[in-house]
Formats: structure tokens, sequence, C-alpha cells
């Protein structure tokens, strides 16, 4: 098998190591880095458990390979929280709003949620339920979910003016 040298930004940290250049990018969080919030579920893209943020942008874990990656920002569930530890807007949602139940989907679920955001907090129902279609949640029935994206996001907007 080929090898490489892979590097990156992973929650404001350098992380490095040497994979085969089939590895996943969340199978490399995963093992490589311990970060294992980030979960993989369907390994095939649909279900949108292992969403990382990637320069930026949400992207499906199981279908980036960690050389795409390679001197990229990323960000996982892990990296969401404030530097001193305390909750981001969208995780005090989340448990403010029984927005989880078994919490598989909920590290890909506030990921995406983070990036979706990110870019402008003033989103109405529609539109986050939009974001996070391609988030699948088999538990909570998503109603909580978005009650708590909406509250973040209110949260998001009013912190950002």
């Amino acid at each position: 098998m080929q090898e490489q040298d892979v590097r990156m930004h992973v929650n404001g940290k350098q992380v490095s190591g040497k994979v085969e250049t089939r590895t996943h990018l969340g199978d490399f969080l995963r093992q490589a880095a311990g970060l294992t919030g980030t979960h993989l579920g369907c390994e095939h893209g649909v279900c949108g458990a292992c969403t990382v943020i990637v320069d930026g942008d949400a992207v499906r874990s199981c279908l980036m390979l960690a050389v795409q990656a390679d001197n990229c920002e990323v960000i996982t569930i892990e990296g969401i929280a404030k530097e001193d530890g305390s909750l981001h807007p969208l995780q005090e949602a989340f448990r403010n709003n029984h927005a989880l139940q078994c919490g598989f989907c909920t590290a890909g679920m506030i990921t995406s949620l983070y990036a979706f955001l990110s870019e402008n907090p003033e989103r109405n129902e529609e539109e986050i339920r939009e974001a996070i279609s391609g988030n699948i949640c088999r538990c909570t029935g998503y109603q909580g979910i978005v009650l708590a994206a909406k509250e973040a996001a209110a949260k998001m907007a009013k912190d950002r003016n």
C-alpha cells in the first residue's frame, strides 16, 4: 500500500501522520488524532454523522480522504466548544431543547449547523431544515434539533451584533 505524510490543523492543534492514501479523513481523525466524537455511520456519505468542518465547509469525513485534507484547517465536534471549555451556543441549545437522544447523529448535526450558521446566523426554520436535510436522525423526530438551531441562531446573531 502506498503511504503519504499528512499534516493538518485539527481544532487548533497540528496533527500529522503517515497514512495509506485510501484512508478516509474520519478514520484518520479517530485513529491518528484520537478524536472519537466524529461518528462513522453509513460510510457512504448519506447519514451525515461523520460531518466535520474543513476550511470552513461542512464535509462528510467518510467521503474525503485524509490526504485531501493535507494542510487544511479541520474542526471536529471536540473543537466546537469555546477555548475556555464553555459550550458553544449550539451545544447549549441542543441541551436546552433535548435535541438528542442516542447521540450518534449529534456531532454531525452540530458541525453541519455550526458551518451553516457561522456564515449567517439569521436563518429561518425552512432554511435550517434544509441545512440539516443531509443528516439522518433516527431518534428525535427533528423538532428538538430545529428548535435548538433556532435558539442558537438567535444567540449567535445577537452576539455578532
